[in-house]
């Protein structure tokens, strides 16, 4: 029995006062974990998934905590494991893309028994799971009873991926679609993988649509960047719906900014071009002002001093 009931300790302005738990684990139901590094770990607030088959366990990403110390992440995982007659099940770790808030936790897993880590750039992720023709195909995990589809998803990472859960139907989205900022690196390829997997999954089950942060709250507004403490912050998953409705938010993208209630899109090298323009623009305006103030400034000191003469 799958269960939403997922409460996420909100953070704190103040994290020196912060007492709740550097990781947060919510059970989705007797065989999916979701976890999550607290706010005051890391303001990013990365979600993790760790999915338990009969042969081995799968976890992707592994946050933004590389020491132990502060986010016990790999003991936590490797606590959750199952045991058969030959001890601890294997683990095998993998990465919806490769930016450092969903990877740097990669450290903890390294030489550890049982344990295989696949790196998260392009190279690595094509050789492992044997994309001959990226970002086109699709891969397969079998955790023993339970099969996973591995699915190319490059637009905001060149080596994203999308992790499917054909008995469940939860679609694990990473950073490519969640209830927050969708920022868009690559246009092209963000608008045809989500094309693509809107039509791969069509006439399949999507339960929940499960994203590597909330970046919302329950009103729809967008939590401050950067911000250790998520007040009132709306629930993870997203629907089916914002699966479908993905490739025509991106058709009406503007290139720089565009909202719906569920999540924003944005390019964040036009804005920063474009914010370093208004920048330029203010700065231009301020010299040309300031010029004439002292143009003015000497027209009347000269007329003074002929005056005085």
């Amino acid at each position: 029995m799958t269960t939403l009931e997922m409460h996420w300790n909100p953070g704190a302005e103040d994290c020196s006062a912060y007492t709740g738990p550097p990781l947060e684990v919510h059970p989705l139901d007797a065989r999916t974990f979701v976890l999550r590094e607290s706010l005051c770990a890391t303001w990013e607030a990365p979600f993790m998934y760790l999915l338990v088959g009969q042969e081995r366990g799968l976890l992707i990403d592994t946050g933004d905590v590389a020491d132990p110390g502060k986010v016990p992440l790999a003991s936590t995982v490797l606590g959750m494991l199952p045991s058969d007659a030959r001890g601890k099940l294997p683990l095998l770790v993998v990465h919806s893309h490769s930016h450092t808030d969903h990877r740097a936790g990669d450290p903890q897993f390294e030489g550890l028994p049982g344990v295989r880590v696949v790196p998260a750039d392009l190279d690595h992720v094509r050789e492992y799971f044997g994309f001959t023709d990226w970002p086109n195909g699709t891969a397969h995990v079998d955790l023993g009873g339970r099969r996973v589809d591995v699915l190319p998803a490059p637009g905001h990472s060149p080596a994203h991926l999308l992790f499917y859960d054909q008995d469940a139907g939860f679609l694990f989205s990473g950073d490519f679609l969640m209830p927050g900022r969708l920022l868009v690196n690559d246009f092209g390829a963000y608008l045809a993988t989500a094309q693509r997997i809107a039509e791969l999954l069509k006439d399949r089950p999507v339960s929940l649509v499960l994203g590597g942060h909330v970046e919302k709250d329950r009103e729809g507004k967008l939590l401050p960047w950067q911000s250790t403490v998520h007040p009132g912050e709306r629930p993870l998953p997203l629907a089916r719906a914002d699966v479908v409705a993905l490739p025509a938010a991106l058709r009406g993208f503007n290139g720089f900014y565009s909202e719906t209630p569920d999540f924003v899109i944005m390019n964040p090298t036009r804005n920063l071009v474009a914010m370093g323009m208004v920048v330029v623009v203010v700065l231009t305006a301020i010299a040309v002002m300031v010029r004439r103030v002292v143009r003015r400034r000497r027209r009347r000191q000269a007329g003074a001093s002929s005056l005085a003469g």
